[in-house]
């Protein structure tokens, strides 16, 4: 499977389907490997790749510290992400791509087209991630890793990712950087070397900073209401996916449209019928 560089961070890719490129930022919280496109919740349900790679060429990859891409310690924000998606397409000589995300894939999509609108052909946000109990469990997971390096030390975080095999958002103990831990000896081995308390504030920030708002995070609201970007607005309802981020993301985006689904509704035809039929109307005829 391909791998390339990213800002020195090894991103692990595939390229499915022929047709109009499709950057897809997979779901999964903190473990967003491409696999989540087939296996995960509603993504298993209703399979968009299946069904868009019949007529796009569907980008997905592990976003960096998932699955078989790398990771770096520092405090990681959405810019972070941003830059891992728009160097693959740069690697793949892609000018300009529609953009989509699901779940915590969302986020980055977002900031994608606030920080290059000129690159964005559209977004598809896919039942994003937000709402009040969203930031809660999420601000808690870090505060989990932290209480756990507080007490164990570093080492015992790597003997802990070692051991398990767990990926942050299944084990919070692991932290951030466990899938990376668990795959990477070299990485292990400097990462149990690092000061605590500058590691610690890292995490810190990182927490803070990237869940920051009781809706959905990603962009701030003055941005994305200046985007001029057609968007696609797929809402989830539970406990990390609340509705009202959907309507909100829905508020702020001038060009977006909302498919009015509940959830339990959606069905892998109609999701596909939806999907399809906003990315046809944006291409171009031949």
């Amino acid at each position: 499977m391909p791998i390339t560089a990213i800002d020195g961070i090894a991103t692990h890719y595939e390229v499915i389907g022929q047709g109009p490129p499709l950057l897809m930022f997979s779901p999964g919280g903190f473990n967003a490997t491409l696999e989540m496109w087939s296996t995960l919740g509603i993504y298993a349900r209703t399979k968009p790749l299946e069904h868009l790679a019949k007529k796009y060429t569907c980008i997905v990859f592990d976003r960096r510290e998932c699955g078989r891409s790398g990771g770096r310690v520092e405090r990681v924000g959405w810019a972070h992400y941003v830059a891992q998606g728009r160097g693959l397409l740069d690697h793949l000589g892609i000018r300009k791509a529609h953009l989509l995300g699901g779940c915590m894939g969302c986020c980055p999509v977002t900031a994608f087209a606030v920080a290059h609108p000129e690159r964005t052909l559209s977004m598809v946000l896919y039942w994003p991630v937000g709402g009040a109990r969203y930031r809660l469990t999420a601000q808690q997971r870090f505060a989990e890793h932290l209480t756990y390096v507080r007490s164990h030390g570093l080492a015992q975080v790597v003997a802990l990712a070692a051991r398990e095999g767990k990926p942050f958002g299944a084990d919070p103990r692991g932290g951030p950087w466990a899938s990376v831990i668990g795959r990477d000896a070299a990485f292990a081995a400097a990462y149990a070397q690092q000061d605590v308390e500058r590691y610690e504030l890292i995490v810190a920030g990182m927490g803070r900073t990237l869940i920051d708002r009781d809706t959905a995070p990603g962009a701030e609201p003055e941005d994305l209401m200046r985007l001029d970007v057609p968007a696609l607005i797929l809402p989830g309802k539970d406990a990390s996916h609340a509705t009202s981020a959907a309507r909100y993301l829905e508020e702020c985006l001038p060009r977006a449209e909302y498919w009015d689904r509940p959830p339990a509704l959606q069905s892998e035809a109609e999701s596909a019928e939806v999907l399809l039929g906003f990315l046809d109307a944006l291409v171009p005829p031949i």
